[in-house]
């Protein structure tokens, strides 16, 4: 499985989408908190081109994007081979 992480908040709802999605696909993520944490969230930011919206994915080091990038890429069947994809 690859590596997977989300930078997000508690209460984002795109955040629990994203979370739910890839529960769905049984894949294993880490999340990190960026909600109270700045040093956590202008990592994201310099990782993620600059977006400050959470979340902001990444699959093995590579910027998916946000809730609405993966599940376009879910739609698209680009998802699960990312997913099976080795680490």
């Amino acid at each position: 499985m690859p590596e997977i992480e989300i930078y997000a908040t508690r209460t984002c709802p795109f955040c629990v989408a994203a979370r739910a999605l890839l529960d769905r696909k049984s894949a294993s993520y880490s999340v990190i908190d960026v909600g109270a944490d700045p040093e956590r969230r202008a990592e994201m930011m310099q990782r993620a081109g600059g977006r400050r919206t959470v979340p902001q994915i990444f699959i093995d080091g590579h910027h998916v994007g946000g809730n609405d990038d993966l599940q376009a890429l879910d739609r698209a069947g680009k998802l699960d081979p990312m997913l099976r994809a080795a680490g």
